[in-house]
């Protein structure tokens, strides 16, 4: 048997996954808190929200909810795209594209005024989308960065799976699961704290995370595997 050091792009690190899910909450806590109830993330509540104004009659109110579902869908397919087209890029990862427009966009948003929350509720929407389709595992395993519901899934199903076969692997992997989930909280609870100092600005902490992501990219990680010769 060898053992042997081969390098790992940081974009699937848990520190990078860390970063991203402490943004993911900010950015949720920041549309519904600041932006008028909406959710950047959780789509689900959106369509439900959605729905409920358009049996009601209340069509405008409807837009509210409408529009971020549409721009996340855009964010989605942004996305893939920028992987399809840079894939093979050399100097700067293809996720490194996705986190420099998705900075770009939420810098743009802590400049708007409340009357511009549709819009707002939009971009973030968009950038959150892009996040989550560019970003989908950590050490390997497959995850959500800017909501749980997978998240708690593949967690609990893992620790299912580790008290019926003792497998230290598969408990290893299930704590990233409720690690993420609890940065995830931790950015939406952090979040609440620093809009009644920062406001419409507090997105700005979001892309500070993001910013160090961003750089810590640059860093390939060495891991360690162990071949049979």
């Amino acid at each position: 048997m060898k053992t042997c050091n081969t390098n790992r792009q940081m974009s699937e690190s848990f520190l990078t996954a860390a970063l991203l899910s402490v943004s993911g909450g900010l950015q949720d806590s920041y549309s519904y808190i600041v932006r008028g109830e909406v959710f950047a993330n959780a789509q689900t509540g959106n369509i439900v929200l959605l729905s409920r104004y358009v049996f009601e009659g209340k069509f405008y109110a409807a837009l509210h909810y409408l529009v971020p579902l549409i721009f996340f869908s855009l964010g989605v397919a942004t996305a893939e795209l920028i992987r399809q087209k840079y894939k093979n890029a050399r100097k700067v990862h293809w996720r490194q594209l996705v986190l420099i427009i998705e900075m770009g966009l939420l810098v743009l948003v802590g400049f708007f005024s409340e009357k511009w929350n549709l819009l707002a509720n939009s971009l973030v929407s968009f950038s959150c989308a892009m996040q989550v389709q560019a970003f989908r595992k950590v050490k390997g395993y497959a995850f959500a960065s800017t909501m749980c519901i997978g998240n708690i899934r593949s967690g609990v199903e893992d620790l299912c799976t580790y008290g019926r076969t003792k497998n230290k692997k598969i408990l290893y992997k299930s704590f990233h699961y409720f690690s993420i989930i609890f940065l995830f909280a931790l950015g939406a609870g952090l979040g609440s704290r620093l809009i009644q100092m920062g406001g419409i600005h507090t997105i700005w902490a979001s892309v500070a995370l993001l910013s160090i992501g961003f750089f810590l990219m640059f860093i390939r990680e060495e891991e360690k595997k162990v071949e049979n010769l």
